[in-house]
C-alpha cells in the first residue's frame, strides 16, 4: 500500500474509556491525514488491525474544529464514539486549539458532533439515530438464537443504529450478560448490543457487550456508539435514569466505563482518555 505522495505524519493510538491505561478500547490516529486516498486510509486501517483507525483532515464545514474520517478494518463508518473521545483527545494532545474554550466542534460523516470538554473528560454528544423501533420477531429469534439465550429472556429490544446499524436487546442481569458465549458465525453483518442491570446497589448501572461481526472484530471492547443510542432510547422511555455509568469489556480482561449524563435533549457520552503510543508513520 503506498499513497499517491508518502511522507511522515504525526500518529497517536489513544486508549479511551477507562482510567487505567490499556484497559479501554485503542484507537489509532493519524492526525495529518491531508493527501491521502480513501484507498490508503482503508489499507492503513487494515494494517493497524484495530476496530477503528481516524484521519484527521481540516474542516470542510466553516463550523468545525476539525474533520475526521473512520475506519474498520473492513470500512468507513459515518460515526462512532469511542473514536470520536480519542481523536479530540489526540488532537489536543498534539496543539490543536479549538474556537471555544469547554467546546470541540467535530465533523465526520454524520454531520457536527460536539464534545464537551472539562478538566475530567471529554464528552460527545450523542448524534440522532438513523433507525428506531423494535426488532421484527423473526429477526430476534435469530438474535436470541445467536447470542445463546431463549427469545423469552429478552426483555426489551430496539433499533439503535445511529451509523453503525446497531440493534440491542437487554437481559434481566449483568451476570446473564456476561456469561453469553455467542455464536460468531450466526452473527455475521450483524451489530448487535446486550445489555443487562448489575445488582442494587453496584456503582454502574449495565454490563454491556458489543458483537461487531459486521464491523470485522467479533466482540468490541467498549463501544461509544452503542452507548450513545442505547442512552438515547431508555433514558427517553423511562427505562434508565438520565444520569449513569456502564461497563464494558469485562468479559474481554477490560476495564472500561461509560459516563452518560443527560439534559435539554442531549445524552452526552463521556470517558477517560491516555495516549499509550505518540510518535509519527510514513504513509
Amino acid at each position: 500500500m503506498a499513497a499517491t505522495q508518502s511522507r511522515t505524519r504525526p500518529f497517536a493510538q489513544v486508549d479511551v474509556f477507562s482510567a487505567t491505561p490499556f484497559r479501554g478500547n485503542p484507537v489509532a490516529v493519524v492526525l495529518d491525514a491531508d493527501g491521502l486516498s480513501t484507498q490508503d486510509m482503508a489499507g492503513f486501517a487494515r494494517w493497524t488491525n484495530l476496530s477503528e483507525t481516524t484521519f484527521v483532515l481540516p474542516p470542510t464545514d466553516p463550523g468545525a474544529d476539525y474533520r475526521m474520517r473512520v475506519f474498520t478494518p473492513e470500512r468507513e463508518l459515518p460515526f462512532a464514539g469511542h473514536p470520536t473521545l480519542g481523536t479530540a483527545h489526540a488532537w489536543l494532545e498534539h496543539g490543536g486549539t479549538p474556537r471555544a474554550a469547554d467546546r470541540v466542534i467535530q465533523e465526520c460523516g454524520a454531520g457536527l458532533v460536539p464534545l464537551h470538554r472539562d478538566a475530567d473528560r471529554l464528552a460527545f454528544a450523542a448524534p440522532p439515530t438513523l433507525r428506531t423501533g423494535p426488532v421484527d420477531e423473526a429477526d430476534l429469534a435469530g438474535i436470541a438464537a445467536a447470542i445463546g439465550v431463549d427469545r423469552a429472556e429478552i426483555l426489551d429490544h430496539q433499533w439503535v443504529d445511529n451509523g453503525p446499524g446497531w440493534v440491542a436487546v437487554r437481559l434481566d442481569s449483568a451476570e446473564r450478560v456476561l456469561g453469553l458465549e455467542p455464536d460468531f458465525a450466526a452473527l455475521s453483518g450483524v451489530m448487535v448490543g446486550v445489555l443487562g442491570d448489575h445488582p442494587a446497589g453496584s456503582p454502574h448501572l449495565f454490563e454491556i457487550r458489543a458483537f461487531a461481526v459486521g464491523a470485522g472484530v467479533d466482540e468490541d471492547p467498549v463501544t461509544g456508539s452503542l452507548n450513545a443510542s442505547v442512552a438515547q432510547w431508555l433514558i427517553g422511555s423511562n427505562g434508565a435514569p438520565a444520569n449513569y455509568s456502564a461497563t464494558q469489556g469485562t468479559r474481554l480482561g477490560r476495564a472500561g466505563v461509560v459516563h452518560i449524563r443527560s439534559g435539554d435533549g442531549v445524552v452526552w457520552v463521556g470517558g477517560d482518555c491516555t495516549t499509550g503510543i505518540r510518535g509519527t508513520v510514513t504513509i
